[in-house]
């Protein structure tokens, strides 16, 4: 897929001469991807969309579809199966836990479903403007809940792999229940430590209001009631900080807060720019 972008045109004109056209390949790649797999795609189509269009859970993939929940459950059996899906579960619970969401794994698949699938007879026809407009008002959001959060992650197994890190995690992902979410968990129940941090992806320079909410309220909801955690805390920005966050950065360092069950052993904040220049670095 990547070969096929012109690193010299926009990512509108990237999209619009790739992807927009009728009777292209990346158009037909995944329905044809799929029926590798299975004979008829057609409700295995329905819930890759559901899913792409933020319907991660069983009951809200079923409400999408109009699908039964029984057949809803097989067919992602056999999408998972298959590689093209996976269900995540926060990494401070067990494996067999029921809070399980799941996620279309391969980039391109997951912005085919969300943008271009509900388009193919606009596109057909010709008519790309409408769907390129569509594309460009939301393509900042979908990478910044989706995309964004998910290298900022890389990045904190990488670093931890490095010795960037004050831990090494065994696992890094996400953790949420009713009360709380945090973006990036990397856990390790041995050690009993915990890599915590906020990811924002937005234009503008962030205050530490992002990482005061995180130390202040949700903590407490996500640390595992078992055991004594020490915490590093990171913040991840597309647009780098605000001198108060980096100030706030300090005060976390000097100050190092402590719940029931957790203590703090630092901070680190960082931004598009030295996450970009460490993963070229380390991947290299």
């Amino acid at each position: 897929y990547w070969e096929r972008i012109d690193p010299q045109k926009t990512i509108s004109q990237n999209i619009k001469d790739n992807l927009l056209t009728p009777n292209n390949l990346l158009q037909a790649e995944p329905k044809l991807l799929l029926q590798d797999f299975v004979s008829d795609p057609h409700n295995y189509i329905s819930i890759l969309s559901a899913i792409a269009n933020g319907a991660h859970v069983v009951r809200d993939i079923v409400t999408s579809t109009g699908l039964a929940s029984g057949h809803v459950s097989k067919y992602l059996s056999v999408l998972i199966d298959s590689g093209f899906v996976e269900r995540r579960i926060p990494v401070t619970v067990k494996k067999k836990s029921r809070a399980g969401r799941y996620h279309i794994t391969d980039l391109y698949l997951r912005f085919y479903f969300r943008f271009l699938e509900n388009r193919q007879e606009q596109l057909a026809l010709g008519i790309q403007e409408q769907a390129l407009a569509e594309i460009s008002k939301h393509l900042i959001d979908f990478i910044g809940t989706y995309t964004w959060e998910e290298i900022c992650r890389e990045w904190t197994l990488r670093a931890g792999a490095k010795g960037e890190l004050p831990y090494l995690p065994d696992q890094v992902g996400s953790a949420w229940n009713a009360k709380a979410q945090i973006d990036v968990v990397g856990y390790n129940s041995m050690d009993k430590t915990l890599i915590l941090g906020e990811c924002k992806w937005t234009r503008n320079t962030n205050k530490p209001k992002i990482i005061k909410e995180l130390i202040e309220k949700k903590v407490n909801r996500i640390v595992p009631k078992e055991g004594n955690w020490e915490i590093f805390f990171t913040g991840f920005s597309r647009s780098g900080w605000t001198p108060n966050a980096l100030a706030y950065e300090n005060q976390i360092i000097e100050e190092l807060p402590s719940g029931i069950n957790w203590s703090t052993s630092g901070m680190r904040l960082v931004d598009l720019d030295q996450l970009d220049q460490d993963l070229q670095k380390w991947t290299a």
